[in-house]
């Protein structure tokens, strides 16, 4: 029993009437799910406070020190299926509405099925593209990408995730697979995940997304409106420092005449092993192996079925003030009767003025990808991005990592912690002119290959992250590229692009 102490009336109605102003703001700023109640009480713990009164004092004195809760709400992730809602199993956590939709307890409580949502609206205009030697005409236009989920786990060491998608256009005048999806599986997987001494022993089976590193070249495209999903097996063991994946899967071919039409393509598969090693020096350091097929692949001085045996290399880490990313790939193989070699280049580095206003970090990123200096040989030099991020170079999909030289100085500040602004300038050339230059999804601009100089020209960029909530995210990227005389001789005009994105995800 606690011991009876006579407080200030008016100071106890006082905190009552504070609590529920917080509890009611946060259950409102909760729509669509902010965490307004932690926002205010940290704010309130900042700011100070009046003397206490002698009664509120001894109240104090005699109530017991509250327990400080450890519990934090999970940030929305980029992989939904690696949020864990046991928190909310936490009676010291702050409630946000739908918390009871987030997680539901299942049996003893060892269980729980956590449901969920997402919902992205871009906008794009573009004037030119294919830098406007192509057919397509200037387009603007809506995307938008619809998914819920469901995210089931058994005791410790089971999870079961399935995830739907409907991406849809609005007045796009051009369609490409990655634009439209109607109602389908994105992702439904099973993953048996079991503890050792220093790590674990996992294994994933079924539809998932799969991505490596910074998504140069194995990403889940998140740029076009309709993700990347594969079909397949992915085994991983983790022992301290080390870890050593294993992946057998293929690809899955977005389709959007019907709902639940997408299928698993047999003829394009990517099997491989990864080795990863945490605490190299000052960074950490991975590699892996992979052996590529696609079945009647078309390059433009090769047809045929492809197979490319592929190694990939790459050193990342921060230091200091200091950060970076290299990646190199080799590629090495058959198209047709032809043989397959080709290589990349891949690095970003930047140096942070921490304690300088708006925190700006200096950044320069430099790639480089190989291209077929010789038609009509028996030899195919063209690198293949395999399933490259959509967005690596910019929103306005006018670089494809092909036959590319690209240097890109930048500058991001931050005038808030949740706000960031960076411009960048691009430079690119080709790396042979016996190739084409590239757009995205390694599609060729017509009338490039063998024609013309290096020199592909140079873009402005400027992008802006607002981070308005913990669950909505806004963006706005404005693209300028003035193209080369390669390309203008090709029919190319200069290209401008606007994006304007919002995302909410519950």
């Amino acid at each position: 029993m606690q011991p009876s102490v006579k407080v200030d009336t008016k100071a106890v109605r006082a905190r009552r009437i504070l609590a529920l102003m917080v509890g009611v703001v946060g259950g409102v700023s909760a729509l669509p799910g902010v965490a307004g109640a932690q926002a205010l009480a940290a704010e309130t713990a900042a700011a100070p406070m009046a003397p206490p009164t002698a009664a509120a004092t001894a109240a104090t004195m005699a109530a017991p020190t509250p327990t400080a809760c450890n519990a934090k709400r999970p940030a929305i992730n980029f992989n939904r299926w690696a949020e864990n809602w046991d928190v909310l199993a936490s009676s010291c956590l702050p409630r946000q509405a739908l918390d009871g939709l987030k997680y539901i307890p299942l049996g003893d409580g060892s269980s729980y099925l956590s449901l969920g949502a997402g919902l992205r609206e871009r906008y794009e205009h573009i004037d030119a593209p294919s830098y406007g030697a192509g057919t397509a005409p200037a387009d603007g236009y809506v995307i938008q990408r619809a998914n819920v989920h469901a995210d089931l786990r058994l005791g410790s060491y089971v999870q079961v995730f399935g995830q739907l998608v409907d991406a849809r256009t609005f007045e796009k005048k051009t369609i490409a697979p990655p634009d439209r999806d109607k109602l389908d599986v994105e992702q439904l997987f099973v993953t048996v995940a079991v503890p050792t001494a220093d790590g674990a022993i996992k294994m994933r089976v079924g539809r998932q997304e799969m991505a490596f590193d910074l998504q140069r070249f194995i990403a889940a495209r998140d740029g076009p409106n309709v993700r990347q999903s594969f079909d397949g097996v992915w085994a991983d063991w983790e022992h301290g420092p080390w870890r050593v994946i294993g992946y057998v899967t293929q690809l899955v071919q977005n389709r959007s005449a019907k709902s639940f039409d997408d299928y698993s393509n047999g003829h394009l598969t990517l099997n491989g092993l990864r080795l990863e090693r945490q605490g190299f020096g000052p960074g950490d350091i991975s590699g892996y192996y992979s052996r590529y097929r696609r079945d009647d692949a078309r390059f433009l001085d090769a047809t045929g079925n492809e197979r490319r045996d592929v190694y990939d290399l790459r050193y990342s880490g921060v230091t200091g003030k200091v950060d970076w990313d290299v990646e190199g790939m080799l590629q090495h193989g058959q198209v047709g009767a032809k043989r397959a070699s080709a290589w990349a280049l891949g690095s970003i580095a930047g140096y942070t003025f921490a304690n300088a206003t708006w925190t700006p970090r200096v950044g320069l990123q430099f790639d480089m990808a190989s291209g077929d200096k010789h038609a009509g040989d028996d030899k195919l030099g063209t690198f293949n991005p395999l399933f490259a991020n959509g967005y690596y170079f910019s929103l306005a999909g006018l670089t494809g990592y092909s036959n590319l030289i690209h240097v890109k100085p930048s500058i991001k500040i931050k005038p808030t912690r949740t706000l960031s602004v960076t411009t960048a300038l691009g430079l690119q050339w080709r790396q042979t002119t016996g190739d084409a230059v590239y757009v995205q999804s390694m599609a060729g601009v017509p009338r490039t290959a063998g024609q013309g100089s290096r020199w592909t020209g140079a873009y402005a960029q400027l992008r802006t992250d607002w981070a308005v909530t913990p669950n909505v995210t806004a963006a706005l990227e404005a693209v300028h590229f003035q193209v080369g005389d390669s390309l203008r001789r090709a029919g190319g005009r200069d290209v401008d692009y606007l994006g304007m994105e919002l995302k909410f995800g519950w």
